[in-house]
């Protein structure tokens, strides 16, 4: 538990009964957030959009309408 933390659930908790539910909530936030990142690092990165190859055949993406 970090400083901030600590003196967040030494403050919070001496204000009522409630304080105990709002921790615990707290703590499953950030565990939840925690698992999240670590799903989202898991993606593979996509590829940049200069390095997809235009399409050079078919009728989609190899015609421009220049009509104005």
């Amino acid at each position: 538990m970090t400083s901030s933390s600590a003196a967040m659930a030494a403050a919070s908790a001496s204000t009522g009964p409630g304080s105990v539910q709002i921790l615990m909530l707290r703590k499953a936030l950030q565990l939840q957030q925690q698992g999240a990142l670590a799903l989202l690092n898991t993606l593979p990165q996509p590829a940049p959009a200069g390095d997809l190859p235009l399409p050079t055949s078919g009728h989609l993406g190899t015609k421009v309408n220049t009509m104005a």
